[in-house]
């Protein structure tokens, strides 16, 4: 059984802190079944160019996306180092 989280918010939508998990109702008819399958149509739709592509194929694209994400990231933080103490200084 999968669990999501939900967080609570006021009345006028506001997050208040309060999280709670909650189950989610199965999907398919037979106990278990199709649940790879659909995991993999998901990663598919996720990874740029891996629709269509077989499983071995697509986890090694998907290592590369996420390797290449990381660099994304690194190099942002880097750029917000550099030019963060000019955006300090202009305030």
């Amino acid at each position: 059984m999968e669990y999501y989280c939900v967080s609570s918010t006021d009345a006028k939508g506001i997050g208040i802190g309060k999280v709670k998990w909650q189950r989610r109702g199965r999907r398919g008819g037979r106990h278990g079944g199709g649940s790879v399958q659909m995991k993999m149509r998901k990663l598919q739709r996720l990874i740029p160019g891996g629709r269509g592509l077989k499983p071995d194929r697509l986890f090694l694209k998907t290592a590369d996306y996420i390797m290449q994400l990381r660099s994304q990231v690194n190099v942002l933080q880097a750029l917000s180092k550099i030019y963060e103490p000019t955006l300090i200084s202009k305030y």
